[in-house]
């Protein structure tokens, strides 16, 4: 089950990302917790209405956590990478 969230929330991210970059060449940083929190309540109800979790409160908390967190650590990286 834990996998199953992941791997949601990684096709979530990427289709919206792919989404992004066509339509909208430049988005400013100050965006991106926004699709984050896009990102988890998409997912939360995928997996809510594909039955992989039975609670929806529980699957958006999961799922916001997880995106938030991915977003956060995303950025940390690009900031060491920067230097700053």
């Amino acid at each position: 089950m834990d996998v199953s969230y992941v791997l949601i929330i990684v096709l979530v991210s990427y289709v919206l990302g792919a989404l992004t970059k066509l339509k909208w060449e430049v988005i400013p940083n100050r965006f991106i917790p926004l699709q984050n929190v896009i990102v988890g309540f998409l997912s939360a109800f995928i997996c809510y209405f594909f039955k992989i979790e039975a609670n929806l409160l529980q699957a958006i908390v999961l799922c916001l956590m997880a995106s938030m967190a991915s977003g956060g650590t995303a950025d940390l990286v690009s900031k060491l990478k920067k230097g700053e």
